[in-house]
């Protein structure tokens, strides 16, 4: 069952009606458990017990933390150090489950290739072949140990272990977030009330404005994407720019629709999820697009990895090599590859530049510079030039294929007959009509982008209600068969 299919939406009226027919609180949260074990049967009923397991598992051990803690206990440095302890037992069985799903095969083809150990290559390829990780597993393990350290810091524990099952595994953010903190979420389960029409027309608004980013734009763009980049040896610089270009917009696009279908489904059910996105290909710093572009992972990296590290009070040097270390641990998050790793140190080394480049400019008195018409425009361009190249890596994480294509972004002519195979066969337009689309698309954006931060405008949910039937019916007819897999659904 995904999100754009007629399944989905039988699913989500039969949960939306029973679960607003029942009058008290527990009874919804039991309702809500069960449609998200259903959701997730859907997809892979096999790890539904493990999950299970590790959800009771910290749910215990969070008790364990959060013990209440009496004067006594505060100035004793030993009930504290248990604490600790516990705090990081949790953390390290939560990133050795996620290592171990994960990063297996990766690590033996490493360690197979540094003793030239044919056998152990094997085994990573048998691991890699028979063992499939369960979806959303980096989400749900970096949900448990934000929850584990929120109450190491002084957050209650909750005492309910339905209201934490239920939401760890509240469908639809469980599979690719957004990653939400447990005691947002607390207060929701606790005052939930049925939604007002402008709500709903909301949580509908999402759900079309999602399934139109998904099943038209997203899919559609892909089909480009992935002919390119499997036919490298066949195209041409300009192809490969533009399969690029077409990457970083299949990428937001598919992402920013999974997170409009995830956060319109939570209203419907009266649950308020955060926004991922903010127009982040429109930013003009490295800093400012990770402010921007998948919002709670930065958010959890920074509250969890970075101001721990000492953040920006520990000097220059140790504040650049902070950044590092985090943006090291992002790449690294997204996957057991070295294109992903590579792709983690270059934006590192882009926000270190950023952050040099910044306190330079104030102690110099030229921050001015970049405020004007031309630095804007210039800072605009080198920002998403360094996002749109390093797409490339996170794309082809094999570096072999990757660094091919970073090769050949100058100079290389295309095989004669990719433009007739890719363009006009498969996707029955020429190159420059394509381009013509990707640019209307970004167009589009910056409108939307334009009247939404910058003039304030939205819609009236009266519009909203008469044009969500027009974008489903659009789906319905614009989106290719069958559709693609989420992107981050991988991750």
């Amino acid at each position: 069952m995904t999100f754009i299919s007629t399944d989905y939406a039988i699913f989500l009226f039969l949960i939306f009606l029973i679960y607003w027919l029942i009058p008290w609180r527990t009874g919804r949260l039991i309702i809500l458990l069960a449609a998200s074990l259903i959701f997730y049967a859907s997809l892979q009923i096999q790890y539904i017990p493990l999950l299970l397991l590790c959800i009771f598992f910290n749910f215990g051990l969070a008790l364990s933390i959060g013990e209440p803690l009496e004067d006594w206990q505060i100035a004793n440095s030993s009930f504290n150090r248990r604490r600790l302890i516990l705090l990081w037992i949790g953390i390290t069985i939560n990133l050795l489950l996620l290592l171990g799903f994960k990063y297996i095969p990766f690590l033996l083809n490493i360690i197979g290739g540094i003793f030239n150990n044919n056998q152990i290559q094997d085994a990573a390829v048998w691991v890699s072949s028979y063992i499939v990780p369960p979806l959303g597993l980096s989400f749900f393990c970096f949900e448990i140990i934000a929850y584990l350290i929120d109450v190491y810091r002084g957050a209650p524990p909750t005492n309910s272990l339905l209201e934490f099952t239920s939401y760890k595994f509240l469908f639809p953010k469980f599979i690719a977030g957004p990653i939400t903190r447990y005691h947002h979420l607390k207060n929701q389960f606790q005052t939930l009330q049925f939604p007002t029409p402008e709500k709903i027309t909301d949580g509908l608004w999402l759900l079309a404005m999602g399934a139109v980013k998904k099943g038209i734009f997203a899919d559609r763009i892909g089909i480009f994407v992935d002919l390119s980049f499997e036919n490298l040896q066949r195209a041409g610089s300009g192809d490969l720019w533009l399969a690029t270009v077409a990457y970083g917009l299949q990428l937001y696009l598919d992402f920013t629709g999974y997170v409009d279908l995830a956060r319109g489904t939570g209203l419907l059910l009266g649950l308020n999820l955060p926004e991922n996105f903010d127009a982040p290909y429109f930013t003009t710093s490295i800093a400012d697009f990770w402010r921007r572009w998948h919002i709670t992972l930065g958010d959890w990296l920074r509250n969890y990895l970075y101001f721990p590290l000492g953040g920006s009070r520990v000097g220059l040097t140790r504040t650049c090599l902070n950044l590092l270390i985090v943006m090291l641990i992002a790449g690294i998050w997204h996957g057991a590859a070295w294109g992903f790793i590579l792709w983690g140190v270059l934006h590192g080394v882009a926000l270190v530049i950023h952050r040099l480049t910044d306190t330079l400019s104030k102690q110099l008195s030229i921050e001015w510079i970049w405020l004007t018409f031309p630095g804007i425009i210039i800072s605009w361009f080198i920002t998403q030039l360094m996002v749109f190249w390093t797409w490339i890596f996170f794309r082809l994480p094999d570096l072999k294929d990757s660094f091919w294509v970073v090769q050949n972004l100058w100079g290389t002519r295309a095989d004669i007959q990719f433009a007739h195979l890719v363009y006009v066969e498969a996707l029955g337009v020429e190159r420059i009509d394509l381009v013509r689309i990707l640019v209307g698309v970004i167009i589009a954006m910056a409108i939307a982008t334009a009247f939404r931060r910058g003039l304030k405008v939205q819609l009236n949910w009266p519009i909203k209600l008469i044009l969500v039937p027009l974008c489903f019916f659009a789906v319905l007819l614009l989106a290719p068969e069958g559709g693609l897999p989420y992107i981050y659904f991988d991750f």
